[in-house]
């Protein structure tokens, strides 16, 4: 899926390709010549891969709306943009944009303190490497956390060039990555299995490897040969008719003037089919993505003369002339290269293993700790269940023990006042009237 965007200047456009690489799946901001609106339904953008990749588009999304900031990027060049050199524009924009990115920006900086403190309560046992997580801010200026200004548009102009120029090395070094664990994968299986076993693998092995590699000849990304056949198969014309401004037009989809990536990629097909059918358990699809990034950067090296990430009908044409568009060399595949020596498969095995040593360490340190906290837990539970045993015995006892009347120091009943006693048997209670008081207690007035 594919960010595009309506009705702008081929400068602006060129800003947009500072933040979408050609290599980054995700369409570059183009712009469409007839300024007429149009109404269509906004495609899902897809993720950069970026970690401010949020903040970067809502930023685009926000400059977008000021006429001036898109009236002075009319004579602007990619070189001066991408240098942030165009970020001294953003003191003229209109108040309400300005408004806006600031919230942007405070929006920005609560999250990366978010994840920041996550980060630190995560690792508090294993070490803080804080440099790591201050370079996290290297997109705003995080010392100014409330207002965004031109240095913060630089900085995100700058950084996003320099993250998504690097990612298509990124990817490379991964695909490498992915090729020697299945190497080593294969290797360790083959350890456990007996001699016999082994050889029937490393037979099975080989006998995949080589009907992988029987395909037919697959052209050079760009070349006469390989856009004949996209010509004659894809759009059903006569291959003697083959005109490149014909072909410019027919696969400019979207008629902008550019081809872009996708429609770059579109071109690929043909040939990929050749070498790789997801239905084959010979052919890995993450090898096919690797080969299809392999083609695009030939094409986008060999034609995209400016380096803008998108290739013009002039430049188009310009290369249809060029010798080399004619030479029908075969495309060396990446079964037919040597994606790692020796030395780097058995120095990514001593990382591999390295690594998981220390996710063992962790496992049994982990297991340790949820043992002793079951036995706490345990403990816990059986002090409980004595508490509750010794509270039930004292309430049996004290239910078992009858009632005893109060009684004073020579076990004579105790006198409550207020409480009428009751006199013993044979006593004429008529008679009491008539005693004169205690000594010391008080005698009615007559």
């Amino acid at each position: 899926m594919y960010w595009k965007c309506i009705s702008m200047s081929d400068c602006w456009l060129l800003l947009c390709l500072i933040v979408v690489s050609e290599s980054i799946p995700i369409d570059k901001i183009k712009v469409n010549k007839i300024e007429e609106p149009e109404v269509q339904t906004t495609p899902e953008t897809q993720d950069t891969g970026l970690y401010y990749d949020r903040y970067l588009k809502e930023v685009i999304d926000v400059l977008e709306t000021d006429k001036h900031f898109r009236e002075k990027l009319q004579t602007a060049d990619i070189e001066e943009i991408k240098s942030g050199k165009m970020a001294k524009e953003l003191n003229l924009v209109s108040h309400l944009v300005r408004t806006k990115l600031d919230e942007l920006k405070r929006q920005e900086v609560s999250r990366l303190r978010m994840l920041i403190k996550a980060k630190i309560d995560a690792q508090q046992d294993a070490g803080i490497d804080h440099h790591a997580l201050l370079k996290q801010f290297e997109h705003l200026d995080h010392q100014n956390p409330h207002s965004f200004e031109p240095e913060d548009l630089e900085l995100l102009i700058k950084t996003a060039t320099k993250d998504l120029e690097n990612y298509d090395k990124e990817r490379h070094e991964e695909f490498k990555q992915y090729e020697m664990l299945k190497e080593h994968e294969r290797r360790e299986y083959l350890k456990i299995l007996d001699e016999e076993k082994r050889k029937e693998e490393e037979k099975r092995f080989e006998e995949m490897r080589k009907k992988h590699m029987d395909h037919p000849k697959i052209n050079h990304p760009g070349s006469k040969d390989q856009l004949k056949e996209v010509w004659e198969e894809t759009d059903g014309l006569d291959p003697d008719d083959f005109d490149a401004k014909t072909f410019f037009k027919l696969h400019d989809t979207n008629g902008d003037g550019f081809l872009d990536e996708q429609e770059m990629e579109a071109l690929f097909t043909k040939e990929l089919e050749k070498i790789y059918d997801p239905n084959n358990a010979e052919d890995d699809m993450v090898e096919m993505e690797e080969e299809r990034l392999r083609m695009r950067e030939h094409v986008m090296t060999e034609i995209d003369t400016n380096q803008d990430r998108l290739i013009s009908a002039e430049e188009f044409l310009r290369a249809s002339e060029k010798k080399e568009f004619g030479e029908s060399d075969p495309w060396e595949t990446l079964d037919e290269q040597e994606l790692y020596s020796e030395d780097e498969l058995q120095e990514f095995e001593r990382r591999l293993s390295k690594q998981e040593n220390e996710l063992r360490m962790k496992s049994d340190d982990l297991l340790k700790q949820r043992e002793d906290l079951q036995i706490q837990q345990d403990q816990l539970e059986a002090q409980k269940l004595e508490f509750h045993q010794a509270v039930q015995q004292l309430e049996q006892k004290r239910q078992a023990q009858p009632p005893h009347p109060q009684e004073g120091p020579n076990g004579e009943l105790r006198f409550h006042p207020g409480v009428e006693q009751a006199a013993p048997p044979g006593h004429d209670q008529s008679q009491d009237k008539h005693q004169p008081a205690a000594v010391g207690q008080d005698q009615p007035h007559q």
